[in-house]
């Protein structure tokens, strides 16, 4: 096997090796020019005055004070050591900043980003340079602010993305409702958007402040009335215009991470400077990669800075375009922590040495009905469409779902097959309803029989002409369609073998047809999978970030957790299948005394036979409190707040519970949220919406 080492210039931007000494402003005002105030929290090298430096931003809705304070620290230190402002920003109504949340990536929201990168430059430690880098929410508003070509704008590093907000977010997978995210996410946001600012920031107008927030109505309502890739989903999806994105971007993904197909559009499809990195782990930030192995990405980043917005030739510029890990066959189960394979790299995109191989259903060996019902209990073993590497949340063996579902299996290998890119699936169907669905799964078989979930989609079947502008099928009228599966990279080992499996139900990841619906295979037509295959896979790629993780900074914050559950229970009488989640959290900020909990649940319910039984519950609990500590000195409060407010005790706590069901013609969603300030009730209000079924 040949192995390419690229050259790092690891010794000269290492941000440990030489760390420069810096200061934390814990609390910052960001005017906007409506009047509202952004909460932030800078992290300055010591002598960013004397000698301004290029600003690092993260713009997220996900609390600098409590929620993501402990990744925080583990990130901003560190590129404030390394010569940069690292600056993260809570939204307009979330955290400590005023206002209220309309949506996710409201005009509003890339309108203040406009106006923050206005006023990070216009600081007397700014040299105007800034670069915006985040993971999820953060990485798609920092590809939708590259959009509109801000002039302080450097570069971006955008991780676990999406450049369309309809094909690869957690709303819909091919036009298929995502049943297991769907209400979930919604529900998330609802809590979410429903937290208070603290009192220790805003002061006595935090009271008022969190009413108002509580009142927002759930975003479900509005994402179900758009089931259709319409204006709404068009907004803010650069993939509209890629031309208006000029500055570099380094796009980060996962394997296991949903995210993961726009690093190869975005290499398709952008002009500026674009690299992609794709790892093993799932939702997570490189360095805390989770299943590993985790990298030392923190440097990695600063090296991009370094060359965009210090123009250090580092030899970023010459890195491959695609850097991708390429797991090898291994035993569901058996890699839960850790993934056993290779980093490869393909120096140019499109690249050569990768060409689509077809493998024919023909040739395959085929088991299981051509006639696949709406109504079985298939995909209890996909694990979570939303991943965050908990070993709850990963796919279990596939065989369970692989014998209740078409499956075309292929010989052994004599070799290995090695593919990474974005697979797809050509199918030849009917239904004998107006309406359908399918999920295709790619799985490794191993010489033991074991199925491991390689990749997957579905797709909305009255979408097979557009996204846009579906269609009720003709019942029984045969039709092709193209299904792609979300991107990823595998090595299948010699001795192992392909399998695709295919189904007309999928639950929890698809909410199911309002009708039985029989969606039937032409086996005729000579279909199959088209997998990208690398011709020549006896290479590997290091580099000195592809190492462990440095260890982060010291972090006052303490965090405590129950593992993520995942219990199935199946009634064998009834057929009725109860899938619950759950998910418990606690953190101490030392320096603070804030103690932050949460709790959530979720909870899906179907019964095998039954196209209305689909159900879906979920709860949540966002606890918030801080002893009181009477004449304590409180540095970290803003000058405007007494020292009676600063010094004051604080508990608040919210309570809320979604639910999801639907008929034949319509979708029946229940909010509800109780708050409470200590043992007393202050807050209670429920929600109740039908929204129209569009074809799905």
């Amino acid at each position: 096997m040949s192995t390419f080492s690229a050259e790092s210039s690891h010794a000269r931007s290492n941000p440990v090796a030489e760390p420069r000494a810096i200061r934390v402003l814990r609390h910052v005002w960001i005017p906007l020019s409506d009047g509202t105030r952004l909460s932030a929290r800078i992290w300055l090298p010591q002598d960013a005055e004397e000698h301004p430096v290029p600003a690092v931003l993260e713009y997220i809705p996900y609390r600098k004070n409590d929620m993501t304070a402990g990744r925080d620290n583990t990130i901003h230190p560190v590129f404030a050591q390394a010569g940069y402002a690292a600056i993260r920003v809570d939204m307009r109504g979330c955290g400590d900043s005023d206002g209220t949340m309309a949506d996710e990536y409201a005009q509003s929201e890339l309108d203040d980003g406009l106006e923050i990168l206005s006023w990070i430059a216009g600081q007397s430690w700014s040299d105007g340079g800034v670069g915006i880098i985040g993971k999820s929410w953060g990485g798609f508003n920092g590809l939708q602010i590259a959009a509109l070509r801000p002039p302080e704008l450097r570069a971006i590093i955008t991780i676990c993305s999406t450049d369309d907000r309809y094909a690869d977010d957690v709303h819909f997978n091919g036009g298929v409702i995502i049943g297991s995210e769907m209400l979930s996410w919604a529900s998330t946001m609802f809590a979410y958007n429903a937290r208070p600012a603290d009192p220790r920031i805003v002061g006595e107008s935090w009271r008022e402040q969190w009413h108002r927030r509580m009142n927002e109505p759930p975003y479900i309502d509005t994402w179900l009335q758009h089931q259709r890739r319409d204006d709404y989903w068009k907004h803010a999806s650069v993939c509209e215009d890629y031309s208006a994105i000029e500055v570099p971007v380094l796009a980060v993904g996962g394997l296991y991470d949903e995210y993961r197909t726009t690093l190869f559009r975005l290499l398709d499809n952008l002009n500026a400077p674009t690299q992609a990195l794709l790892g093993p782990w799932a939702h997570n930030y490189p360095h805390q990669g989770n299943p590993g192995p985790a990298i030392d990405f923190l440097p990695e980043a600063v090296r991009w800075w370094d060359r965009w917005m210090k123009g250090i030739d580092n030899g970023v510029a010459e890195q491959p375009r695609l850097r991708a890990f390429i797991p090898n066959s291994a035993r569901p189960g058996k890699d839960i922590a850790e993934r056993p394979g290779r980093w490869i790299a393909e120096q140019q995109w499109p690249s050569n040495n990768i060409a689509d191989a077809r493998f024919s259903l023909s040739e395959a060996t085929r088991n299981g009905s051509p006639t696949m019902s709406s109504t079985e209990s298939i995909g209890s073993a996909a694990g979570s469409w939303l991943q965050f590497g908990e070993v709850a949340g990963q796919q279990t063996d596939q065989r369970e779902d692989d014998a209740e579902s078409f499956t075309a299996t292929w010989p052994e290998l004599e070799s290995p097959l090695e593919f990474v890119g974005t697979p797809a699936v050509n199918l030849t169907l009917r239904s004998d309803t107006p309406r359908g669905l399918v999920a295709v799964r790619l799985c490794d078989v191993g010489p033991d029989g074991t199925s491991r979930l390689v990749t997957a989609g579905m797709f909305n079947l009255t979408h097979a002409e557009s996204h846009e502008h579906p269609e009720p099928l003709e019942p029984g009228s045969r039709f092709a369609v193209r299904i792609p599966l979300l991107a990823s990279g595998h090595r299948f080992l010699e001795g192992h073998r392909v399998r695709v499996s295919i189904s007309a139900s999928y639950w929890p990841w698809a909410w199911p047809t309002p009708e039985e619906t029989k969606v039937t295979l032409d086996l005729a037509v000579d279909d199959g999978l088209l997998l990208p295959v690398r011709q020549n896979s006896d290479d590997s790629y290091t580099q000195d970030e592809f190492r462990a993780p440095t260890p982060p900074p010291p972090n006052p914050i303490q965090v405590d957790g129950v593992p993520m559950t995942r219990t199935l229970a199946t009634n064998l009488v009834t057929g009725e299948t109860d899938l619950v989640l759950n998910n418990e959290a606690r953190q101490h900020d030392s320096q603070d005394g804030l103690v932050y909990y949460t709790w959530d649940q979720d909870r899906y319910l179907r019964t095998a036979g039954d196209p209305l039984s689909a159900v879906a519950e979920c709860r949540r609990v966002e606890h918030f409190s801080r002893p009181a500590v009477p004449g304590a000195p409180t540095p970290n409060a803003p000058s405007e707040i007494s020292q009676a407010e600063a010094s004051a005790g604080w508990d608040a706590k919210l309570c809320t519970f979604s639910r999801m069901t639907g008929d034949k013609d319509f979708f029946f969603i229940t909010n509800e949220l109780v708050a409470y300030e200590g043992d007393q009730q202050v807050f209670s209000r429920s929600w109740s919406t039908t929204i129209p079924r569009d074809l799905n």
